[in-house]
């Protein structure tokens, strides 16, 4: 999809009128209705998550610093890269034309029909730019601790990773956790907040999915540890956020049900397909009842078989996956189980293996259900960065930003 007269003048329109009425301390809950059915609510309407995993980094930059995105400002003009001075390469030439304006992610992200991003840790947090996307675009924020994921929080060594039976790390994470709740509790941007990221699983250090805990090995002491941390966040938090908990399997799921009453949503990062999450939900409704999340799913653009982009499929892989999501909601016919899903991830990322100055296609990729077998780690985006040139400026919209926009982000839950 080359031009698209629709999202072009959609956004020429939103440019000029950015500000809209949006209630401060927005009360949030998850709700279970008489006959099982989970909602969760938002100022007491539904509200059900079309959320992205968004960042915006610089080709040829390896990100260390956690949230650099959220104050880059690399032509030093006082105004931060991506979320406002992104534009959109709508002929996809590499190439900006006159009329190709400024019109910023935040932008894109209202015009896509997003409601949320997920943000995976809370250091490094620019509070005024969030707010500005809750009072601007009415984009709330799911607020993430990485909860030892990636030694991030537990000052632990890389070299050795978390560990979750160190009662020192144990302390640090606490206290990570504690900072964030208290540093955001009180922001009309905060949705939920969610703890780890993947932590049941090792992980492959030849790709991104390394987290580096021990979580695996105990799964009894995680769940506990988890709820000690539930419980610490449920007491800081005056305005009672949901909390969650990200996984990649359910593997755990038996141990919270046992060990952790007090966690309100269950997150999972899946790439299980173009149709859907299968047993997932049901599967949830009996071993642990509670809402669940999708946190993280999607497809890459890259066929390595053929050696060529593929958005066609890309965009049908979404398709499936948030149908799916939608029918396991509280106005579906599946398990009523579903609060939505976060879509990974809006811009291609080529700092993930290899060189940061590389968009790499094969290197770092894990066997999955694709068009070729593999999902590639620097082609995950909703859009791309061209080839880099234009970093961290350029967008060129895959197809799946527009199936999104037109197909299934296009009606808003509360009116159903």
């Amino acid at each position: 999809m080359i031009f698209n007269k629709k999202i072009f003048t959609t956004l020429i329109v939103f440019i000029t009128c950015l500000s809209f009425t949006v209630n401060c301390f927005a009360a949030v809950k998850v709700i279970k209705n008489k006959v099982g059915v989970w909602k969760l609510l938002v100022d007491h309407k539904p509200y059900f998550v079309k959320g992205i995993a968004y960042s915006c980094d610089r080709v040829g930059s390896s990100t260390t610093n956690t949230n650099e995105w959220m104050w880059a400002d690399v032509n030093n003009n006082g105004v931060i890269d991506g979320p406002y001075e992104s534009w959109v390469d709508l002929n996809r030439d590499n190439y900006r034309d006159n009329y190709e304006d400024n019109i910023g992610d935040f932008a894109l992200l209202k015009a896509m029909g997003c409601n949320t991003i997920r943000i995976y840790h809370s250091d490094n947090i620019n509070k005024e730019l969030l707010r500005d996307l809750y009072y601007n675009y009415g984009i709330m924020v799911i607020m993430g601790n990485f909860f030892g994921a990636y030694t991030k929080g537990s000052s632990a060594a890389w070299s050795s990773g978390t560990n979750y039976l160190n009662e020192t790390q144990r302390q640090s994470m606490l206290e990570s956790v504690k900072r964030m709740v208290e540093e955001h509790k009180d922001e009309p941007y905060v949705l939920m907040w969610m703890l780890g990221n993947e932590n049941d699983v090792s992980g492959n250090s030849s790709n991104s999915t390394a987290t580096n805990t021990n979580a695996w090995k105990y799964p009894e002491v995680y769940a506990k540890f988890v709820e000690e941390a539930c419980k610490l966040i449920k007491k800081l938090d005056d305005n009672k956020h949901p909390v969650g908990v990200c996984n990649a399997t359910t593997r755990f799921v038996k141990y919270y049900a046992k060990h952790t009453p007090s966690i309100d949503v269950l997150g999972f990062n899946q790439y299980s397909g173009p149709y859907g999450f299968g047993t997932l939900w049901n599967r949830i409704k009996q071993e642990f009842d509670r809402p669940v999340l999708i946190t993280e799913y999607g497809c890459d653009s890259w066929n390595e078989k053929k050696k060529s982009t593929c958005e066609v499929y890309q965009a049908k892989y979404h398709y499936g996956a948030w149908k799916n999501i939608e029918n396991n909601s509280f106005w579906g016919d599946g398990a009523g189980n579903s609060i939505g899903g976060v879509a990974y991830s809006w811009v291609d990322r080529w700092w993930l293996v290899g060189s940061p100055k590389v968009h790499d296609t094969h290197l770092g990729a894990w066997s999955g259900s694709t068009i070729d077998g593999e999902f590639n780690d620097e082609w995950l985006g909703i859009c791309s960065q061209g080839k880099g040139k234009h970093s961290p400026f350029q967008r060129i919209l895959k197809n799946v930003y527009y199936t999104y926009q037109e197909e299934l982000w296009d009606w808003d839950p509360a009116t159903y």
